[in-house]
């Protein structure tokens, strides 16, 4: 399998099986979020169950974080080798209204929410929706 996602998968402290090693090969190949549906016509041979778990595992390991773009299905995409999960790591994502893909724009940070005293954050779902590039060609 390609070394960089055994890199990948080692620098997270996740165990090497080869399913968890096709499911990152999915999400290092994908440019958007991708849902359990897609990962299961991506992946035919893995069962539904093996691949929920791979995803639970990947995403307490802070190796992909999950998305609520508004769209029913839960999508989830890759986070940069830096990221911690933590606020100063999220960002906005864009919903495709068009072709229903969403998109991680790592480059726009969520704006900084100030909560009254005694509240803490844990996190932030901020999802912009339009059209994407694809789909206005």
């Amino acid at each position: 399998m390609n070394k960089d996602i055994e890199n990948k998968l080692q620098a997270k402290n996740i165990r090497q099986t080869a399913m968890r090693q096709l499911v990152l090969k999915v999400f290092t190949e994908e440019k958007t979020a991708v849902s359990l549906p897609e990962l299961e016509e991506k992946i035919e041979r893995a069962d539904k169950a093996t691949l929920y778990r791979t995803l639970k595992t990947f995403e307490l390991n802070k190796l992909i974080h999950k998305i609520d773009d508004g769209s029913g299905t839960t999508k989830y995409a890759l986070c940069e080798d830096t990221c911690t999960c933590s606020p100063h790591d999220l960002h906005v994502h864009f919903h495709c209204s068009k072709c229903d893909k969403t998109y991680c724009l790592n480059d726009i940070p969520v704006p900084l929410i100030k909560l009254p005293v005694g509240f803490s954050l844990d996190k932030v779902n901020m999802v912009v929706e339009g059209i994407c590039i694809n789909c206005k060609i």
